[in-house]
């Protein structure tokens, strides 16, 4: 079966806290590249793996991943609101074969999703509804999470069942790579906020634009050297692409919970979906190639960025 990865960090500050023009030019071009390596690949089907950022799961019900059969973007950050191109039959294929290589895996007739899913859709191929998608969330953010190893299990029997379908399939991860934006947790959280993401209250306009807001500001103080975050971690970010161009998945493995928020950021965990990208090819193809590589670290988006394409042999 004919398949390729492409990994894509996003960040909610893309146009809105942006970097030195030199800076905007080298990430321009890494991301014309991937296009061009994907419209080279003319892929039929796109397994997308991406993170939420409590628009589309909550802790009243939290799985540590998800597959849809229905997506509905909320259009957050200024992307685009509406329908994915789900392709059902698809996903209902690939789940069954998931469940069937003994992983659990949770499915959605109806997922809400946000930036992290939109944005390389809107990137790579222009619009959130131009390519056949099977969208897969992959919980980075809500605690507790699961070991990286049932990660790489699921992007195994993900690749698996794909090479059955007989289709052209891209599987493309949107995350990371070391980063630790404000993003809310629920320990210690006021009665407020810990409603809002344990029940998923949808915010109103006034309110998402304030909260969107908040995340430009802290984006501007992080650039300036003014925020208590955690750093961007070149070093970090850079072995995990390391691992992923040689093809040494088991490797993450030994990633720890605790180790990769400590040294990269809490939402580092993002990283997951590129594991599980990834590990999705190596299973499709058995073997594959890292084909283009690009990282840089930009405070200004708060993100460790990277981008880069692989090909199955």
């Amino acid at each position: 079966m004919p398949a390729a990865a492409v990994g894509l960090s996003h960040s909610p500050l893309i146009g809105k806290n942006d970097p030195e023009p030199e800076v905007l030019a080298r990430v321009d071009e890494a991301v014309d590249t991937a296009r061009t390596f994907i419209r080279a690949f003319e892929p039929d089907l796109v397994v997308l793996y991406a993170p939420d950022h409590y628009n589309g799961f909550f802790y009243k019900e939290m799985p540590p991943f998800c597959l849809a059969t229905e997506a509905h973007a909320v259009g957050d950050f200024g992307t685009t609101a509406g329908p994915l191109s789900v392709e059902t039959a698809a996903a209902k294929a690939l789940a069954q074969g998931v469940l069937d290589r003994g992983v659990d895996l949770t499915v959605s007739a109806r997922m809400t999703v946000d930036h992290g899913f939109a944005q390389p859709l809107e990137v790579l191929f222009g619009g959130i509804d131009q390519v056949p998608v099977v969208p897969v969330f992959i919980n980075g953010v809500a605690t507790p999470l699961g070991p990286v190893s049932r990660v790489r299990a699921l992007g195994t029997a993900i690749g698996e069942a794909a090479a059955e379908l007989d289709r052209r399939v891209l599987f493309l991860a949107s995350g990371g790579l070391s980063h630790d934006p404000p993003v809310p947790v629920l320990e210690g959280a006021p009665p407020r906020v810990a409603d809002a993401l344990i029940e998923g209250h949808p915010p109103t306009p006034e309110q998402r634009a304030k909260g969107e807001q908040r995340v430009v500001r802290a984006g501007r103080d992080y650039a300036a050297g003014s925020s208590a975050m955690i750093p961007i971690n070149p070093a970090w970010d850079n072995r995990l692409l390391d691992h992923l161009e040689r093809g040494e998945l088991a490797e993450f493995d030994s990633w720890t919970v605790d180790g990769m928020a400590k040294e990269a950021g809490g939402s580092a965990h993002e990283v997951r979906t590129w594991i599980a990208a990834f590990a999705s090819l190596a299973a499709a193809s058995g073997s594959y190639d890292m084909v283009s590589r690009f990282y840089e670290a930009i405070p200004a988006w708060i993100a460790g960025f990277a981008v880069a394409t692989a090909q199955g042999r």
